[in-house]
């Protein structure tokens, strides 16, 4: 099986995520950033992490998403400030598989992610404050060996 990993991360916690599923992955498993990544066509399984802007994956990740339509085997990943399994969490994985439309999504996993406190500072300045933002504070430290430990038994469930 050829493999690819694919992230974008600001604070390193997606990353984090990534090398994880690529240390899980065949000997020769290729990881990049996004800005980096290759034709996803050459391979049979893509990993694509990312980080979620505005309820959806960041900017980046949405275009490389695009660029995953029709693909045979995709595995999807996330780190975020929401409390996992929110609706937030949810709403945005759901608008990450939607812009892959009709790529075969072989699973999924996303878990808290410490928020960039210049972030933080902000959206708390917002009139209408984002929704995570009070889930924010338990994403500190995340991800955690906990949470790496639940990524790879969702990845293990892709492949077997």
């Amino acid at each position: 099986m050829k493999a690819l990993v694919v992230y974008s991360s600001q604070t390193g916690n997606t990353q984090k995520l990534a090398e994880t599923v690529c240390e899980a992955l065949p000997a020769g498993t290729q990881m990049c950033v996004v800005d980096d990544a290759p034709d996803p066509a050459d391979y049979d399984l893509v990993a694509l992490g990312f980080w979620l802007q505005a309820g959806k994956p960041d900017p980046k990740s949405s275009g490389y998403l695009e660029r995953l339509k029709g693909h045979k085997k995709v595995f999807l990943f996330a780190t975020h400030g929401a409390r996992p399994g929110s609706d937030h969490a949810n709403n945005a994985m759901a608008c990450a598989q939607s812009l892959a439309e009709g790529a075969a999504v072989a699973g999924t996993f996303s878990c808290h992610g410490e928020v960039n406190p210049k972030v933080l500072e902000k959206v708390k300045a917002k009139p209408q404050p984002p929704v995570w933002l009070d889930d924010a504070a338990d994403a500190v430290g995340h991800p955690k060996a906990a949470d790496l430990d639940n990524l790879l038994t969702a990845l293990k469930a892709v492949l077997k």
